[in-house]
């Protein structure tokens, strides 16, 4: 099996920050991450393609979805060694999943889906999309924000995977998944 793709044993817990574009999903990571005085794991994909589009001018292609898969995983393994008790993930595999899917008509590489479901996250925040679209050079979809959120809820059900919504302000936001994740810290000891 391709090791690139595999998380790396930790013994941290692992929650991901879930969604559509432009639903604060940066913002709850960093806060998280000082709350609990950790790590996060940035979004690999936007470096590579802001790095991408300031070089080329061009969006995201087919060819450039296993070396940010790779870039991803490079990431949370090394930060999850430096994590305490959580590592915050700004994103994931199924996240890379959602939007390949998205992006290039249901296609999505047979590696990434593997690991999108092998890797394992002990819970997911889905962002709710009532805070305002911020418009940047890699966003493109603020009028299909109802739809992008229905599939990332999708690959979450289909999945079974553990999640919670969030709604609201940032600072509701942040006290609900404060208050989830102590919950899960305590249950883990």
């Amino acid at each position: 099996m391709e090791k690139t793709f595999e998380q790396t044993t930790a013994s941290c817990l692992k929650v991901v920050l879930f969604g559509p574009e432009s639903t604060g999903k940066t913002t709850l990571s960093r806060a998280l991450a000082a709350y609990y005085k950790t790590v996060f794991v940035p979004e690999y994909a936007r470096e590579f393609l802001q790095d991408k589009w300031d070089r080329e001018q061009e969006i995201c292609t087919k060819n450039d979805l296993i070396p940010i898969a790779k870039g991803q995983m490079k990431l949370e393994n090394e930060l999850a060694q430096k994590a305490n008790k959580v590592l915050i993930c700004d994103t994931n595999l199924l996240q890379s999943k959602v939007y390949s899917e998205v992006y290039f008509d249901g296609f999505c590489d047979s590696k990434i889906e593997l690991y999108s479901i092998k890797n394992h996250y002990d819970l997911y925040f889905l962002c709710g999309i009532d805070v305002p679209w911020v418009k940047d050079d890699l966003r493109d979809k603020p009028h299909e924000r109802e739809l992008m959120y229905h599939h990332f809820e999708t690959a979450l059900r289909t999945q079974k995977l553990p999640y919670i919504k969030l709604f609201g302000a940032h600072e509701e936001r942040l006290l609900s998944a404060i208050t989830y994740i102590d919950n899960l810290i305590e249950t883990q000891h």
